[in-house]
């Protein structure tokens, strides 16, 4: 019995844990029955509030934030553009006015 690859890591070590199947490498568990195209369309962010963004989408800041390393902070209201979403800790890369490229966590942003 041959099981697929993990769609995360394509590790061939993959076990089978009831209806699912289980990465050893990087822990990834998906259903058996689902494809990797749809385990690719799940990737979604949301705004702070609920609203799903895209690339090229205007966001707004809704809380002042510090940009590390600097001394300067991003005031309430700075609008940003999406360039891309990453499933990531920070998940919006975004050119910021005044500022410039940058990443956020889109739990500080709303869509304009």
């Amino acid at each position: 019995m041959s099981l697929p690859p993990c769609p995360k890591c394509s590790s061939e070590y993959t076990y089978e844990d009831g209806a699912m199947l289980v990465c050893p490498e990087c822990a990834h568990e998906w259903d058996a029955n689902t494809t990797a195209e749809s385990d690719a369309d799940a990737f979604t962010v949301r705004d702070a509030n609920g609203n799903f963004l895209a690339a090229g989408d205007m966001v707004t800041l809704i809380k002042d934030l510090k940009v590390k390393g600097t001394s300067s902070v991003i005031k309430v209201g700075t609008k940003a553009k999406i360039n891309r979403l990453v499933d990531d800790d920070h998940n919006i890369d975004c050119k910021v006015d005044v500022i410039g490229e940058m990443m956020l966590k889109s739990e500080f942003v709303k869509k304009a």
